[in-house]
């Protein structure tokens, strides 16, 4: 029995078939990149959110968990040190990002007064 290779019209229908399956759902584009003469997109924060909503939508992803060594809500213990070093220092670690922790915990969009009553919010319950 001779088993019959696919015809050139089927072996490029299914080439094109792999590649439209294989190819990326999408393309990122950092700022300050040239991306085919897209306009960028900048996020931008819904209006001024209040500490305990900038914590519930950014913050709690470390600090509810404790990933990246990130002090806990509540954690009386691991707030005191950074307590005594005043809310200057911990707004300003915040705001510019200290250790792990990125410049606005990664939200460049929030303003400096949503971010500083996120972490009033935060030592608050953790006092």
């Amino acid at each position: 029995m001779v088993l019959g290779l696919l015809s050139m019209p089927t072996q490029a229908a299914n080439t094109d078939a792999m590649a439209e399956r294989l190819k990326p759902v999408g393309e990122l584009c950092l700022q300050g990149m040239d991306c085919g003469g897209a306009a960028p997109v900048a996020a931008a924060s819904s209006g001024s959110l209040s500490g305990e909503e900038v914590y519930n939508q950014v913050c709690m992803a470390c600090h509810a968990t404790g990933a990246a060594g990130a002090p806990k809500l509540g954690d009386t213990a691991a707030w005191a040190p950074r307590l005594d070093k005043g809310m200057e220092t911990l707004h300003n670690h915040a705001l510019n990002g200290f250790n792990a922790m990125p410049a606005k915990g990664g939200r460049p969009d929030l303003s400096d007064e949503e971010v500083m009553a996120a972490v009033d919010y935060i030592v608050e319950g953790s006092r």
